[in-house]
């Protein structure tokens, strides 16, 4: 009798996926197996490429003229620890039995990757049918849905591609680069650190994103804060008053005056005080008096990054924390795939969606949680026209949707941690709350006219909750919420002006052309801030938006969408930076700092090869890879630029040194 053969990522998913298939399995030593099915599984990479000494044992030795070394032909090698695992698998493979196997790895590039690793180094049953089975989460329906609209293994052969590609891409880089900077500054490095011997880490992204890290500590460090004087008046009348802020116009009598510091203030306090002298007595009219109604609308899903983020706010936890826990969830069938970019829903989840919700109402036992949703069916919240909305949208998908609760798997809720739990609750209110109508402001912005000098003020007060019944703990963070780097994100120090907000109420009683008393002029301090130092959440934003860092108007433009690293390894490119001491995570603050290593690591890196530092360079590459998987370029178009760059920059240096 024939047999389906079905690889997964691990043990745990294996058995999902038997549940599903209400398989009547027998349990082997490494794999399931029914009558019509066999179910085995990988347990992380069971392959990995192999180190230069495997091609020529002399290779083993770091000399500079054994440099570059770009492989003709690729060497890969069975991992030792999981040797066992692999010969099973392989066995499975290559049984005559076997007349299609579905490779239900990971849906992503990496999850592919392992998988066609193995099938390389298996060699499967050449008369056996190869399908890829794709699922955005791990709940019983869709498991089913993925493996009956499987599809063949050569409609993801681009993907594999473009996972070949970004594999081979880190080992050239790492291996060469690291090799050569710890030849020729390794004993540099020794000396400075007081240690006998040290070597240099080079990585295509974990060097970009120390460079972020390093640079903007080098500009707090070097900043110099420069103090200015701001002018705040006070308005009204016998019962009430109001504060307005002055702003320079081109009617002004200082108008691009060289006595000002910005349009808001002046460089010196003698200055400042000589203005107010000149508006005392002066009549105050209102001028402009604008009434407006603002509507705002609840932030779009999270993605992994925005997950990480708000994690890392909220509980002081790092990236690859995060991820393992919304991977446990995912596993656990109550959240949808975790590695993803996305932060909207497909036309065909929304279809769908009154799914999820019923599984949230009839089975997550949160009072809180339950009494949003109470709400929602008594005040008719609309579910059906979520298509329309912007958390809807098929072109900003592309492996996976956001993360959103599947409404199932609370038969695994009780037994999580208590962390777990309150993550899980992120998603499930960030998911319920765009089913909630926006939040609704009256706001009104007030002109005061003094001898031409113009003072502004504003009042603004929410009149409907909204969807901010639900995320009241989240309207600060919605800078970067919106997907764009928040203002101490980014490298720029720019003073903003901010209004001086004051009682809508005593500005609703003014009406435009009224004079009004002039109480008194106050002097404020002011002072520049430098940009704040990254925390392990928005280092992961940062590293996602790492295109917008780019000066270069139409480079950036180019390669849109592209930042460093993918969502599935950032976490982990932190981590690995922390561990060798390149950066260090405070553990209650979660703020990122470089070590005295990693500056000085740095330093040599950006002597020698500074592109290694600019998020310009790992971006392209990173699109270069999405290029290749969205089959817009071939993989030797790929390979022919990367070798041609290895070999460029080491004949530079080389003759630099």
């Amino acid at each position: 009798m024939s047999k389906k053969l079905l690889i997964t990522e691990k043990p745990s998913v294996a058995m999902e996926f038997s549940k599903a298939l209400k398989l009547n399995a027998k349990r082997n030593d490494g794999y399931l197996e029914s009558e019509n099915w066999i179910i085995t599984w990988c347990v992380g990479h069971l392959v990995t490429m192999s180190y230069p000494e495997k091609y020529d044992e002399n290779l083993k030795f770091w000399r500079l003229d054994t440099l570059p070394f770009i492989p003709k032909e690729w060497k890969y090698e069975i991992i030792p620890a999981v040797q066992k695992q692999f010969n099973i698998v392989q066995a499975l493979l290559q049984r005559e039995d076997v007349e299609e196997i579905y490779n239900a790895g990971d849906s992503g590039r990496e999850g592919e990757y392992i998988q066609r690793l193995v099938f390389m180094m298996a060699k499967p049953n050449p008369k056996a049918k190869i399908k890829r089975v794709w699922i955005d989460s791990q709940t019983e329906e869709e498991i089913q849905r993925g493996i009956k609209e499987a599809k063949d293994a050569s409609e993801y052969d681009s993907l594999s591609d473009s996972a070949y590609l970004r594999a081979k891409e880190d080992y050239l880089i790492g291996i060469n680069f690291s090799r050569l900077l710890s030849i020729t500054q390794g004993r540099n490095l020794a000396k400075q650190i007081n240690e006998d011997k040290a070597s240099i880490s080079v990585g295509r992204v974990m060097t970009c994103v120390l460079g972020m890290i390093v640079s903007r500590e080098l500009e707090i460090r070097n900043f110099v804060k420069t103090k200015y004087y701001k002018i705040v008046g006070e308005f009204g009348n016998v019962d009430s008053s109001f504060k307005a802020e002055w702003k320079t116009n081109p009617h002004s009598k200082v108008f691009e005056n060289n006595c000002l510091y910005n349009e808001t203030g002046f460089k010196k306090e003698e200055d400042a005080k000589k203005f107010i002298l000149s508006l005392q007595g002066k009549e105050a009219k209102i001028t402009e008096l604008k009434k407006s109604k603002q509507k705002e609308n609840a932030p779009l899903l999270f993605n992994l990054a925005e997950i990480q983020n708000e994690c890392s706010k909220k509980f002081k936890i790092k990236p690859d924390e995060t991820l393992e826990i919304i991977q446990n969830l995912y596993e656990k069938k109550l959240v949808t795939y975790p590695r993803t970019d996305a932060r909207v829903l497909s036309t065909a989840v929304a279809k769908e969606i009154s799914k999820n919700l019923n599984g949230i109402t009839k089975g997550y036992k949160n009072e809180e949680v339950q009494g949003y949703i109470k709400k929602m069916i008594e005040e008719k919240y609309p579910i059906n026209n979520l298509a329309k909305t912007k958390y809807v949208d098929d072109k900003k998908i592309t492996d996976h949707y956001a993360i959103i609760p599947t409404g199932q798997g609370y038969e695994n809720y009780d037994k999580l941690p208590e962390l777990q739990k309150q993550i899980y609750k992120l998603i499930v209110e960030r998911f319920i709350a765009i089913f909630y109508p926006p939040a609704e402001f009256n706001k009104i912005n007030v002109t005061v006219n003094v001898e031409n000098e113009t003072f502004y003020a504003t009042g603004k007060v929410c009149v409907k909750q909204g969807y901010r019944e639900i995320l009241k703990k989240e309207t600060n963070s919605n800078n970067s919420v919106n997907g764009e780097i928040s203002d101490d994100q980014k490298t720029k120090n720019i003073n903003k002006t901010i209004e001086p907000e004051t009682n809508i109420e005593i500005l609703n009683t003014l009406k435009k052309g009224q004079i009004v008393d002039v109480k008194n002029f106050e002097l404020k301090d002011a002072e520049t801030s430098p940009p704040s130092r990254y925390n392990a959440g928005n280092l992961i934003l940062a590293m996602e938006n790492a295109g917008k860092l780019i000066e270069e108007e139409e480079l950036r433009e180019q390669i849109k969408g592209a930042g460093i690293g993918t969502s599935a390894t950032r976490g982990e490119i932190i981590k690995k930076l922390e561990r060798i001491q390149y950066i260090q995570i405070n553990k209650k603050t979660n703020i990122v700092t470089p070590t005295q290593k990693g500056e000085i690591i740095y330093n040599i890196v950006n002597k020698s090869m500074p592109d290694m530092l600019n998020p310009k360079l790992t971006a392209s590459w990173e699109k270069g890879l999405d290029m290749v998987a969205k089959s817009e370029i071939k993989s030797d178009e790929f390979m022919k630029k990367l070798t041609s760059y290895i070999n460029s920059k080491f004949d530079k240096l080389i003759v630099k040194w």
